[in-house]
């Protein structure tokens, strides 16, 4: 009987050694525009790569590869037919992004090989990404994939493993892609669970490596793994699904009894996705950064119906009103609050999440006798406020075009997929499907329950939000949670990404000693003003009111900012902050700044640099935490300031803490 490990091997790609003495080398050096950065391609018995920030090794001798079916094995003993140099400027016009514009300016080196593929090497300000590009005539199957990063030394990196069942190792491939980081040394990883994406290692200087994934269309998400001596990381696939049994969560998932021993089926010429290694200087570079959306293929056609917003949403609340004279619940007189609520306030959307179709029917056709779609709708519509459906996979995709044709007639605006929970080639398949259907029926899409983006919104700009992220929606249910602390570190790892479908707005805040998971009138940890802070530092084009419109009307001054602050920008500043510690960032919107900071459970306090404000004078609305904040984190204060003139502006935030504050020009 084979062991966890004996069937985890079948899954690991086969490495190959270089011979010193046989193989004559050819290298390739590629430096980025400013020079800082660069990657050194060498050929040899095995196309390899390595990675420099000025004189500092950051990626070593990393070899590459794809293993096909056939037997044929592309980067192994290339032999180079070809190759060319270009560099590359432009200004990409992002419509829902975090900046307007951005700009794209990388140098390239093609190398084309006999046997029709090549290997194609971007040099960027900020990172280095190398992708296999096929010109293939016929069908072929991928057996594996080696995509190796050696580090120069022993270091430490922030994980997020897969939280996959670990009965055997194959099962770690069906997982929700959430799971709070480690911060631990290569050495110490749990090797009997696989790494998501993306996971940010330690450098020489302080210097930091994020890896991670683009343009990922027809083929396998990447994990990775560690390799015997703790100083490497390999990238790991899961393999094509033979079969696909309807079940999981209220039969909304189709399970995989077993696999085929191959990763990807292609059909002749094939971009294979990018691997990405973004390099950092400093920390707070992490938290704005472009590779992801500049590596992602353009969108083609009109996008501009793509309404961008926030959501009032029931389920984290739990349907939970007061003061109300109808039974709350899934109604269509709970979903009319809503929308009453959502109008009155300027909130775009209301979601119904699960519960208004059939349950395990995986239907949605079939509604429940209390809700009455059609009538929503047009209630929504009059209010000027659009109705955005939860859907679970299975459901969306047995029938996805009568689904999107019969709702959108209806005035629906979008749906909420969730219960993905896979990243296979079938996987990744439908969630390209699933953004080109809802593009021909102008709906929004929403991925919850799946893995990071990997630039799919830029393709489809009504991919409007992922999930894949350890959201507040885990308070409800964990008691052990270090909820601050993981807030303070996606930032610089997981948004990398993307953005998020994190789901803030908490009205009820707890210190750290008096926090309890509680599932139906659910908190969070932490202050008030990180809440706040939540909406300018998590990146989020549709972003969600999580709590009860009973409790926004008890808060009056919060749930109006909440509710005015955009959720698409004009530009954005990472302004500092250190992993795991602190962050700060401020966004552009109009004539307006929005800056917020948030700290983990280190009271701290801070100086902002508002430079980029330039010449004028300005007042700005602040948040900050109470005086007693770190006992009773409800507790804030409302302030108007006029920004210094050498603005220079010193801030301090309470234990778990947050602080905001909008600059607007004084007239």
């Amino acid at each position: 009987m084979k062991t966890k490990h004996m069937i985890f091997k079948s899954f690991l790609p086969v490495f190959l050694f270089l011979s010193t003495c046989l193989w004559a080398q050819q290298e390739f050096t590629l430096s980025s525009p400013d020079g800082k950065v660069s990657v050194k391609v060498e050929l040899g018995q095995q196309l390899q790569y390595s990675v420099y920030h000025e004189n500092d090794m950051l990626v070593h001798s990393s070899p590459i590869a794809l293993h096909l079916s056939d037997g044929t094995t592309w980067g192994e003993n290339p032999k180079l037919s070809s190759s060319g140099t270009r560099e590359f400027s432009q200004v990409i016009e992002a419509p829902v992004y975090k900046r307007k514009q951005v700009k794209d300016n990388f140098k390239e080196l093609t190398l084309k090989f006999k046997g029709n593929y090549a290997v194609i090497f971007r040099a960027y300000n900020d990172g280095v990404a190398y992708r296999f590009v096929s010109d293939m005539k016929k069908p072929y199957m991928v057996q594996s994939e080696q995509a190796s990063f050696n580090f120069p030394m022993q270091q430490k990196a922030y994980i997020s493993y897969s939280n996959g069942s670990r009965e055997k190792m194959e099962d770690q491939f069906f997982n929700s892609f959430e799971c709070p980081y480690d911060y631990i040394a290569l050495s110490e990883w749990d090797k009997e669970r696989f790494g998501i994406l993306p996971i940010v290692t330690e450098g020489p200087k302080g210097k930091k490596i994020c890896i991670t994934e683009a343009d990922l269309l027809n083929y396998p998400g990447m994990y990775l793994y560690p390799d015997d001596k703790g100083k490497g990381l390999n990238g790991v696939f899961a393999p094509y699904p033979k079969e696909l049994v309807q079940g999981g969560h209220n039969e909304l998932q189709l399970l995989i009894p077993s696999r085929e021993p191959y990763i990807a089926r292609c059909e002749g010429k094939t971009q294979f996705p990018w691997r990405v290694i973004v390099v950092a200087a400093n920390d707070y570079e992490l938290a704005d950064n472009d590779m992801v959306y500049k590596l992602s293929t353009p969108s083609t056609g009109d996008f501009s119906w793509v309404k961008p917003g926030k959501v009032a949403w029931e389920w984290w609340n739990a349907w939970n009103l007061y003061n109300v004279d109808f039974v709350t619940g899934i109604n269509n007189d709970t979903y009319k609050y809503y929308i009453d609520f959502a109008s009155a306030n300027g909130i775009e959307y209301i979601i119904l999440d699960e519960g208004w179709a059939v349950n395990k029917k995986a239907d949605l056709f079939q509604v429940i006798p209390e809700i009455n779609l059609q009538e929503l709708a047009d209630y929504g519509k009059a209010k000027n406020v659009g109705l955005i459906l939860w859907a679970g996979y299975y459901a969306f995709d047995r029938d996805m075009e009568a689904v999107c044709k019969h709702y959108s007639e209806m005035g629906i605006k979008g749906f909420k997929v969730d219960f993905m929970d896979r990243d296979d080639q079938i996987m990744v398949e439908f969630h390209r499907r699933a953004a080109e259907m809802g593009a021909k029926y102008k709906l929004l899409i929403d991925f919850h329950g799946t893995y990071k983006p990997t630039g799919l919104h830029r393709t489809y700009p009504n991919v409007i939000n992922y999930e894949g992220v350890y959201g507040l929606e885990n308070m409800k249910w964990n008691p052990n949670i270090d909820q601050v602390t993981y807030d303070v570190t996606i930032p610089f790892v997981r948004q990398v990404a993307g953005p998020m479908d994190y789901t803030q707005g908490a009205m009820r805040n707890a210190s750290k000693d008096n926090y309890r998971a509680v599932h139906s009138e659910g908190m969070s940890q932490g202050t008030r003003c990180r809440q706040l802070a939540e909406y300018i530092i998590f990146e989020s084009p549709l972003n969600m009111l999580c709590d009860s419109p009973s409790n926004y009307m008890e808060e009056k001054e919060c749930l109006r900012f909440i509710a005015s602050v955009p959720t698409v920008w004009d530009n954005t500043i990472a302004m500092n902050g250190e992993i795991a510690k602190y962050i700060t960032l401020a966004r552009q919107k109009g004539n307006d700044w929005y800056v917020g900071s948030m700290t983990n459970w280190d009271a701290r306090t801070l100086e902002l640099d508002l430079s980029f404000l330039g010449k004028g004078e300005f007042t700005g609305e602040v948040f900050k935490d109470g005086i007693n904040a770190d006992k009773a984190a409800r507790d804030y204060k409302k302030e108007e300031i006029t920004i210094p003139a050498d603005r220079k502006l010193k801030i301090s935030m309470a234990p778990g803490g947050g602080y905001v504050i909008k600059i607007s020009p004084k007239y």
